[in-house]
């Protein structure tokens, strides 16, 4: 991406065609850093088609601060070899920067919670935005257990100070605010040496990305009895172990911008590292695109699209939020309304994404109904040039590039941004529109 981008104005896009190789997924790059990081003292796994972006470097800076050995050939390398400790960190730092990223903030907390030693203290902290994202849930459940946690700011947010103390028994969270805090135990039950029993309680948001936790716990040698959607057995005395190789299959949640643009400007495009044998859930927004009237092809590792005539969805994106967002903006190119439901942690998210959504669109002319936990887009008879703000939010940036395909156009500010989950995401939208 051009480093020097304040801002980035598209306009009068006519095609998204021929292919596009999706970075790494984020969310399985940092469970699988944190579990190679976790498996015996003496193993090596070699983590290929790693993501590399501010939220990954996040979690390799911070295992390297524990003292973690990585081997990383560059800066931009997508293969990492990483050393297991068995979670008797080398280093024992004092403090773990994790700026603005989630998805290392929420397992860290609990595995760090399960595996500190005796006579030392860590805190966890973040950016500006990391300290108003609340991990009240995780943190009750791990005082449950007995973690002598304490939040220095507000009780529930960064900085959270860890100390030893937490021991298995039965945990019980709320499982309606963040996937992550439900995986994040799964990852770290397993170390302690009791059982341990996990109870879910509430509308559990995002049940794919727990779906997706199990699925490497076990390619990493931990087994979890699942009892039912709400309920785990969890053995202690467990050890990670080393699959040897493990490869990082394509970002999910960045495939549903492309399958979005060929929507609209036909296509036909390939999106290649994700599809049928995907075990992340927002895959599923390729269904959402098939019912809206665009032709997709899912194959075993890669989606085929073309555009059609759109209409809009009215559906529950509980299991999908992270696409769903692209959905909001799609459903300017559809015709009617287009209403995504069951959303709230939307506003837990880089910024709050139902609030920021509604003011962007509104900015194009849409008409926008916001709830507490949805909204409701109607598209305008034609749109108009917006100036768009992204907040800081990677989601925000890359949602808004779509409006690039209407005649009006788009203006998107700080489109650096997308830094934390696809940095070359603008590079790669101006190669794939470019006319031939």
């Amino acid at each position: 991406m051009n480093t020097e981008w304040a801002e980035i104005t598209l306009k009068n896009q006519r095609q998204c065609q021929g292919e596009v190789i999706l970075p790494g997924s984020k969310s399985i790059a940092n469970r699988a850093l944190l579990m190679a990081a976790l498996c015996d003292q003496g193993q090596r796994t070699t983590l290929t088609n790693v993501l590399r972006s501010d939220d990954t470097d996040r979690m390799i800076e911070a295992l390297q601060a524990l003292g973690v050995r990585l081997e990383v050939e560059s800066a931009t390398s997508t293969t990492v070899h990483v050393h297991g400790c068995g979670g008797h960190w080398p280093q024992q730092p004092a403090e773990l920067d994790l700026g603005n990223a989630g998805t290392a903030m929420r397992p860290l907390l609990a595995v760090l919670s399960a595996t500190w030693q005796a006579d030392a203290r860590i805190t966890l902290t973040g950016d500006a935005r990391m300290q108003e994202r609340p991990v009240a849930a995780l943190v009750d459940a791990l005082v449950q257990g007995g973690a002598p946690l304490q939040c220095s700011s507000q009780w529930g947010y960064p900085p959270v100070r860890i100390a030893a103390g937490l021991q298995g028994g039965t945990f019980t969270i709320d499982g309606s605010a963040s996937s992550q805090y439900i995986s994040a135990l799964l990852m770290a039950l397993p170390l302690l040496p009791q059982d341990s029993v996990l109870r879910l309680v509430g509308e559990v948001v995002s049940r794919p990305y727990i779906e997706l936790t199990l699925a490497m716990l076990a390619r990493f040698g931990i087994d979890i009895i699942v009892q039912n959607e709400h309920q785990f057995l969890i053995a202690g005395g467990q050890r990670y172990q080393s699959p040897g190789h493990y490869w990082v299959e394509g970002d999910a949640s960045a495939a549903s911008y492309w399958l979005a643009a060929a929507a609209i400007a036909g296509g036909p495009l390939t999106i290649r590292g994700v599809g049928r044998l995907s075990i992340q859930g927002d895959v599923a927004f390729a269904d959402c695109v098939a019912q809206m009237g665009a032709k997709v092809t899912i194959h075993d590792e890669y989606i085929e699209v073309e555009g059609a005539a759109l209409y809009a969805l009215d559906a529950d994106y509980n299991a999908i939020p992270d696409a769903a967002m692209t959905m909001a903006t799609l459903g300017l190119f559809a015709t009617g309304t287009t209403h995504i439901r069951n959303v709230a942690n939307w506003r837990i998210k880089e910024t709050d994404r139902l609030a920021a959504m509604a003011t962007e669109l509104r900015k194009v002319g849409a008409q926008v109904e916001e709830t507490a936990s949805s909204i409701h887009i109607t598209p305008p008879a034609e749109l108009r040039h917006g100036v768009i703000d992204t907040y800081h939010d990677h989601r925000m940036a890359m949602c808004f590039a779509l409006l690039g395909f209407s005649n009006a156009g788009v203006t998107i500010r700080d489109p650096l941004c997308c830094a934390k989950t696809y940095p070359t995401f603008f590079d790669e939208l101006l190669r794939l529109t470019a006319a031939e």
